[in-house]
């Protein structure tokens, strides 16, 4: 199959400055240039993507996604190598990428379009599909340094998507906009890779690039590490560092009355896939499994998880919700607890579980550290908060 788009021996370097002068009276008062030393964001990386297929590049934060991505849309040169792309290419990359602030959306919709070669024509027949679906119509007509961020995300995102560029470039797709914007975006994209759309995305979820990639690419520190099929590699490039960073073993400690056995605590992936490892932004299915001894009236289920400093940063408790069983029959027994995400900093956490009838003092099953998790750090992960945010910062006029 042919080659939409062909990496060949690419390196991207960045000088990082100690000491910059900051004007040249200071460089001839010093009497020497500023310090710096040579940064390889992407170091000599080859591959081909073929046309119609979604190509995803995965790896750690500072890996040299981004910055690949911004040299196969044109927006970065490379130093050493060479890029070759086969089509219409447009990009989505940050927010509001390629909008003029005093222009008006409108304006900046035909620009935007005109930018990857679309003609008027063309535009004029996507123009009301493209407003509509970026939910700006009463504000089409004004400039957009006045829009908030998350208008600016939607309307350069919506143009991306419906220009129908043969070639598809966007950085963590899925994390635009609110719950119903991404819900749409879901399904467009999913248009577009049947259209036969060459897409090559960035993204910290694994279950995405599991879902909608067939090929995708792992960066570590610039280098390739390995590339191929999403099914071969993924796996591979989630025992890297799951394996690095083995929690702390320790034996569950069980106490009760005995009228339960709390056997396991399991993780599934959208795929319903067991996992180690999760990113922050994926929806997760927590399976807990567990045996009866006798008939239970009334159990009330609980089921936490706890940092490695014995903090609780996730509890869910069925009377809480009002979810309690009428009963139980004796034998074995799965429930699940099902998450839109578990946005919580990068870490080892472990599940702590209890069964107990209602308004019992005395649980007939509490095991803690009953199983253990991982969650990756995505691109608003920090080391000063326990949970991983989506946040952009709005300037109010």
């Amino acid at each position: 199959m042919p080659s939409a788009i062909r990496v060949e021996d690419v390196t991207k370097t960045f000088r990082i400055y100690h000491d910059r002068n900051q004007s040249l009276k200071g460089t001839i008062l010093q009497g020497r240039r500023a310090a710096y030393e040579d940064f390889q964001a992407v170091d000599d990386v080859s591959f081909e993507v073929e046309k119609g297929t979604t190509f995803g590049l995965m790896g750690r934060n500072g890996s040299g996604k981004s910055t690949l991505l911004k040299c196969v849309a044109g927006i970065l040169e490379p130093n050493r190598g060479s890029i070759v792309t086969d089509g219409r290419l447009a990009a989505m990359l940050e927010v509001g990428s390629g909008f003029h602030p005093e222009l008006s959306g409108r304006e900046n919709i035909y620009l935007n379009a005109a930018i990857i070669g679309m003609s008027k024509r063309e535009v004029d027949a996507k123009f009301d599909e493209i407003v509509e679906f970026s939910g700006v119509e009463r504000f089409i007509d004004n400039a957009v340094k006045n829009y908030s961020s998350g208008m600016y995300v939607r309307l350069g995102f919506s143009v991306a998507i419906h220009t129908r560029p043969d070639i598809l470039v966007v950085d963590e797709i899925f994390s635009v906009g609110d719950a119903d914007f991404q819900a749409k975006s879901r399904q467009k994209f999913h248009d577009l890779k049947e259209s036969g759309t060459t897409i090559m995305l960035v993204s910290h979820s694994v279950g995405l690039m599991k879902t909608f990639c067939d090929q995708v690419a792992w960066l570590d520190h610039g280098k390739l590490m390995s590339v191929g099929e999403a099914e071969d590699i993924i796996p591979e490039f989630q025992a890297s560092f799951a394996s690095a960073k083995q929690p702390h073993t320790a034996s569950p400690r069980a106490v009760g009355l005995g009228g339960v056995t709390l056997e396991s605590v399991e993780v599934l992936n959208s795929l319903d896939e067991s996992v180690d490892i999760v990113s922050p932004e994926e929806p997760v299915r927590i399976r807990l499994r567990f045996t009866a001894h006798e008939r239970l009236e009334r159990p009330v289920f609980t089921l936490s998880m706890a940092n490695e400093r014995k903090q609780t940063v996730f509890r869910v408790n069925g009377a809480d919700r009002g979810w309690i069983p009428d009963a139980v029959a004796a034998g074995e027994h799965v429930i699940d607890v099902v998450a839109e995400r578990l946005p919580l900093t990068e870490g080892m956490y472990w599940f702590n579980a209890d069964i107990r009838a209602e308004g019992a003092q005395e649980p007939q099953a509490n095991v803690t550290r009953l199983g253990a998790l991982r969650v990756d750090r995505n691109e608003f992960w920090t080391d000063r908060s326990l949970v991983q945010v989506p946040w952009t910062f709005e300037m109010q006029q």
